[in-house]
C-alpha cells in the first residue's frame, strides 16, 4: 500500500510478461508496478550458495519493457471499442471480398454482430460440414487460463465443430524436427528439461557458449528480464561466456566476453568442425559415448570424411562460415577442456538458427556435441540460463497448455484427473490445417505437408505423418475466424495471408481482437476484446505446461488472481463472455458453460481442483491477488539429465503428454525416448522412415541452405542475409504500431519526417558500399515483398547481414495489399521471409533463410 495515493485502489493482475499491482483512480488505470514479493505471509527468498558467493532471489517481477506501457496499451487510439463491419459487407447479398483489406468499417450493435455471425456458422455447417470453418488463436493471447485460446476458444470450436489451423513449434522448429531424434523429449517438443540446472550451473560451469542466443532478449516463456540477475551472477563467479551469433545480440553486449560471428545459415559446418577437432585430438568423453549412445561410428565416419571424401576440419568450416580456423580450433579445445554447458536458443532448444533452412540438422549437432563431452555431468548440460530456479513441482495448478476450461486438467499422476472441466471437449472434425501453408490451403487445394498436430507431441513418429488437405470426406476452408494478435507479422511471407482474405473462395471472416491491428482489417465482422485489466482471470507466471512441461523461466512460481481494475472499455467484452453469447445463439450455451455463469465461477473451480486450497482460503486468494508457492529447499537437487549420465532411475518431476515413453519399470535403468534409450548418433527411426533423405539423413549433415551463402545464383540479384529472430522491444507484434511508448524506443522504431519507421542494422562495410548512413531510410526488397525502414549502422552484425527483427505489428501498404510489389511502412519485415519448409519432409518454418537488396530511399521524403 505504500505505493497508493488518496482515493487509489490498488488491484493485482498478470501480463503476458510478469505479475503488477495496478493502481487506479476515478476508474481509470494511473499507473502500473512490477509485483513486489515483500507481504510478511509471501514466501521467503531462496538462495544458492557457491564458491564462497551467495545469490539471492530478488524481492520483485522482472517484468518486460513492454509490461512497463500497458497503461498506454489499454487506453490506446487503436482500442477497438465497439463491434463493427465492413461497410461493403452484405451478409445477404454483395460480399465483395477483394475489398477486404481496403474498405472500411461501420460500427454495429452487438446483436446485429452477434446474429451476422451466428447465421453464417449455421449456414456454412449447412452447406459444406463444419470443417468449411476453420478456426486459430494467435501465436501468444492475454494472460489467464480462462480467457486463452487453448481454453474458451477451444471449448466453443470443438464444440460446435470445425477445422482446427495447427500451431507448429515455430520458435524452436529444429528442436521438434531434429532434437527429438538424437534424444528423445517428444512430450517437449524436443527441448530438454532445466530442472535445478541454475544451482549447478553457479557451482559447476566454467564456460557456457551461447549458440544463436539472446536470453536477455527472448527467454522463451513470458519472462524475458526475470534472469538477468542469473547471467550477472554467473559473471561474479568466474564463467565465461561465448557467443555464436551472426548478430552481436543485446545479452552478448552485456555479458559476453567472446563474440564469434559465422554467416548466416552455416553454423552446422562449425559445429561439425569442432566435433572432427574433439575427434582428431582425443578430447571427447569416449567411455560416455560407449555406454550412453549409439551410432558414433557412423558419425565419426562422415567428419572424417569416408561418407563423401570431404573432412570437416576447421579449415574446411571456415570456407563455409567465415569463421578463422584457428578460431574454431581455439574454441573447441577450450570447449574440451574446462566444464562447458551449451546455451543452445535463448531458451534450451529455442533459436532463430533452427528457424533456418535445415535448421534440424543445427539442433541435432547441438545435441551430439554435449553427447561427446558427456551431457548431464556437473557443469555440462543444455541449459540456456532461462530455467531451473529452485521450485516446488509437486504443487499443482495447471498451465495454460493443460487445456483450461476445454478441457481435463490433470495433476500428478497418483491424484488422478482433477475433473476440471467435468466435460472435456475435443474436436470432432479430423482435418487439419498447418498453419503455415493456410493461404495455399483456402486458395489452392490440395496442399501437402508433413506432422498433422503440431503441438500435441504423443510422440516422434506423428511428425512423419503424410497429410494432405483437405483431408478424405472432408470440405475446403469457406470461412476463418480468428482470435488475438495478428498473423501478417509473425507469420512467412506474409503478402499470402492478405491475398488469402482477399480470395472469392473465402466467404466469410471474423476476428476477435482488442486492436484496430493488420489482420483485423481482412475481417467482414470485428468483436472487440477487452484487455486482461478488464476482466476476471487466474493463471501462473509463465507456465505452460503441456508441450513444457514444469518448464518455468521466473524466480517464483507465482499463481496470480487476476483481479479486474477497470470496467472494459466501450462495448469489448471478454472472449469468453463472447464465445458464451455465441453459444447461447447456437443452443448450446449450458454445454459451453456447464452452468457457470461467468469466469468467475470457472476461476473457483480452477482454484479448487488445483493445490491452493491447501495452503490459502478463497476469500483471502481473492482479496490479496496472487500466492507464491514456496520451493523446497530442504529437497536434495536433481539437475536435469544428471539421472541420465549417471544411469539411474528418473529422479526428476518431467510428465510425458503420452505412454510412448521407455519407463524404469521395464528397464531398470534410466533411459531416454529414443528407440534406444540413448543418444542417437545416426537416429534409428529416421534409418527407418527415409534413410535416404539427403535433406535429413540418419546422420546429421551439413547441408547448403537454399537461400544463404552457398546460393550462387539468387545472390547476384539479392546479396545480403537477412536475420530476423524474436523481437525485443515486444511481444511478437501485440505490443507494437499501436502507438505505445515502446514505439519510441530508437532501436525499435525511428521517427522520420512524422512517421516511426522500423529498423535495420546493416554492417558499416556494406553501408558504405550503399551510400547509406545512420537514420536513412531505406527499401528492403526481394522477390516477396518491399520493405520501408530505417537504417541503423553498426559492427554488431557482420559484413554481408543484415538484422531486423520480426513481428512487426504494423503492416501499411502503400498500394494494393498482398501484391508484392506495394511499398509497406509499416515494417513487416517477414513479408520477406520465404514460406518454404525447413526441409521436404519437416514442415516446419524457415524465415532464416532470406536474402535481400537494400537500397537508400529517397522518394516521398
Amino acid at each position: 500500500m505504500k505505493y497508493t495515493t488518496k482515493d487509489e485502489q490498488q488491484y493485482v493482475n498478470c501480463t503476458l510478461s510478469g505479475p503488477v499491482r495496478v493502481f487506479v483512480k476515478d476508474k481509470k488505470i494511473v499507473r502500473i508496478l512490477p509485483l513486489e514479493y515483500t507481504q510478511e505471509d509471501d514466501a521467503k527468498p531462496w538462495s544458492i550458495t557457491a564458491r564462497g558467493e551467495t545469490f539471492v532471489r530478488p524481492n520483485k517481477a522482472g517484468i518486460a519493457c513492454w509490461v512497463q506501457g500497458s497503461k498506454q496499451q489499454v487506453y490506446s487510439k487503436d482500442r477497438l471499442l465497439t463491434p463493427l463491419k465492413r461497410v461493403d459487407f452484405d451478409p445477404n447479398g454483395e460480399r465483395n471480398p477483394q475489398n477486404r483489406g481496403v474498405s472500411g468499417y461501420e460500427p454495429i450493435t452487438w446483436d446485429e454482430a452477434l446474429s451476422i455471425v451466428t447465421n453464417e456458422i449455421v449456414r456454412i455447417k449447412d452447406e459444406n460440414g463444419p470443417s468449411a470453418i476453420a478456426v486459430t488463436g494467435s501465436s501468444h493471447d492475454s494472460w489467464g487460463n480462462i480467457g486463452y485460446r487453448m481454453s474458451a476458444l477451444e471449448r466453443f470450436w470443438n464444440l460446435v465443430g470445425c477445422t482446427w489451423i495447427d500451431h507448429d513449434p515455430d520458435s524452436w522448429q529444429g528442436s521438434y524436427w531434429g532434437a527429438i531424434h538424437a534424444w528423445g523429449f517428444h512430450w517437449r517438443l524436443g527441448q530438454p528439461p532445466a530442472f535445478d540446472l541454475l544451482g549447478d550451473t553457479f557451482e559447476n560451469t566454467d564456460m557456457i557458449v551461447f549458440w544463436s542466443s539472446d536470453p536477455n532478449t527472448t527467454s522463451g516463456d513470458y519472462a524475458w528480464n526475470e534472469t538477468d540477475h542469473w547471467r550477472f551472477h554467473m559473471k561474479k563467479l568466474g564463467i565465461k561466456f561465448v557467443f555464436i551469433d551472426p548478430h552481436c545480440n543485446y545479452t552478448s553486449v552485456i555479458d559476453g566476453d567472446k563474440w564469434i560471428k559465422p554467416k548466416p545459415g552455416t553454423d552446422t559446418a562449425m559445429a561439425l568442425a569442432i566435433a572432427y577437432t574433439w575427434i582428431k585430438e582425443g578430447t571427447y568423453d569416449k567411455e560416455y559415448i560407449a555406454s550412453h549412445t549409439v551410432g558414433f561410428d557412423k558419425w565419426e565416419s562422415y567428419l572424417m570424411g569416408n561418407e563423401d571424401g570431404v573432412a570437416k576440419t576447421p579449415e574446411w568450416a571456415a570456407e563455409k562460415t567465415g569463421v578463422e580456423a584457428n578460431i574454431i580450433k581455439a574454441l573447441a579445445r577450450e570447449w574440451a577442456s574446462k566444464r562447458t554447458t551449451l546455451a543452445g536458443g535463448g531458451r534450451s532448444g529455442m533459436g532463430h538458427i533452427m528457424r533456418s533452412s535445415y535448421g534440424h540438422e543445427w539442433s541435432r549437432a547441438m545435441v551430439l556435441l554435449m553427447g561427446m563431452q558427456g551431457l548431464g555431468k556437473p557443469g555440462v548440460n543444455y541449459y540456456s540460463t532461462t530455467g531451473g530456479a529452485p521450485a516446488d513441482w509437486e504443487f499443482f495448478f495447471p498451465g495454460y497448455a493443460d487445456g483450461g476450461i476445454s478441457g481435463g486438467s490433470a495433476g500428478p499422476k497418483d491424484l488422478g484427473p482433477r475433473g476440471f472441466p467435468k466435460r472435456a471437449t475435443a474436436s470432432q472434425i479430423r482435418q487439419r490445417i498447418n498453419r503455415a501453408c493456410l493461404p495455399e490451403c483456402v486458395i489452392s487445394p490440395p496442399q501437402t505437408w508433413r506432422g498433422v498436430y503440431g503441438y500435441y507431441g504423443q510422440s516422434a513418429q506423428q511428425q512423419l505423418t503424410e497429410c494432405t488437405f483437405p483431408f478424405p470426406g472432408y470440405s475446403e476452408i469457406k470461412m476463418i475466424y480468428r482470435q488475438g494478435a495478428s498473423y501478417i507479422g509473425t507469420m512467412m511471407e506474409t503478402n499470402r495471408f492478405a491475398r488469402m482474405y482477399r480470395d472469392p473462395k473465402l466467404e466469410f471472416v471474423v476476428n476477435q481482437t482488442i486492436y484496430n491491428e493488420p489482420e483485423a482489417k481482412f475481417a467482414d465482422i470485428i468483436f472487440p476484446v477487452c484487455t486482461n485489466f478488464e476482466r476476471y482471470d487466474i493463471g501462473e507466471w509463465a507456465k505452460i505446461s503441456g508441450y513444457s512441461n514444469k518448464l518455468s523461466p521466473t524466480n517464483a512460481r507465482v499463481v496470480v488472481f487476476q483481479q479486474k481494475c477497470i470496467e472494459p472499455r466501450g462495448e469489448s467484452k471478454p472472449d469468453y463472455q463472447i464465445f458464451a453469447l455465441l453459444a447461447e445463439r447456437l443452443g448450446i450455451g449450458e454445454m459451453f458453460t456447464e452452468g457457470h455463469p461467468d469466469e468467475m465461477s470457472w476461476i473457483k473451480r480452477m482454484y479448487e481442483v488445483s493445490d491452493l486450497p491447501k495452503v490459502i482460503s478463497w476469500e483471502k486468494f481473492l482479496k490479496k491477488g496472487y500466492y507464491i508457492i514456496p520451493p523446497k529447499m530442504d529437497k536434495k537437487p536433481t539437475p536435469a539429465l544428471r539421472w541420465f549420465y549417471d544411469q539411474r532411475p528418473i529422479d526428476i518431476p518431467d510428465r510425458p503428454m503420452s505412454t510412448d515413453r521407455p519407463t524404469n519399470a521395464t528397464e531398470g535403468l534410466s533411459r531416454l525416448s529414443t528407440p534406444t534409450g540413448k543418444i542417437e548418433f545416426e537416429s534409428q527411426l529416421l534409418k527407418k522412415f527415409d534413410p535416404n533423405d539427403n535433406e535429413r539423413p540418419p546422420v546429421p549433415h551439413y547441408v547448403p541452405s537454399w537461400e544463404g551463402s552457398e546460393s550462387t545464383e539468387i545472390l547476384k540479384k539479392y546479396p545480403l542475409q537477412l536475420i530476423s529472430p524474436h523481437p525485443r522491444f515486444t511481444f511478437h507484434s501485440q505490443h507494437d504500431g499501436k502507438t505505445l511508448w515502446n514505439d519510441e524506443i530508437p532501436h525499435h522504431r525511428r521517427l522520420i519526417n512524422g512517421y516511426r519507421y522500423w529498423v535495420i542494422r546493416i554492417n558499416p562495410a556494406d553501408a558504405a558500399r550503399y551510400g547509406i548512413k545512420e537514420n536513412d531510410l531505406v527499401k528492403v526488397w526481394n522477390d516477396r515483398g518491399v520493405v520501408l525502414c530505417a537504417a541503423n549502422v553498426t559492427e554488431r552484425i557482420r559484413e554481408g547481414a543484415v538484422h531486423s527483427y520480426s513481428s512487426g505489428g504494423g503492416y501499411d501498404p502503400q498500394g494494393e495489399p498482398g501484391n508484392n510489389a506495394t511499398i509497406d511502412k509499416g515494417g513487416t519485415i517477414n513479408q520477406l521471409t520465404s514460406s518454404r519448409f525447413l526441409s521436404k519432409n519437416c514442415a516446419g518454418m524457415a524465415p532464416g533463410s532470406c536474402l535481400v537488396e537494400i537500397a537508400k530511399w529517397t522518394e516521398g521524403v
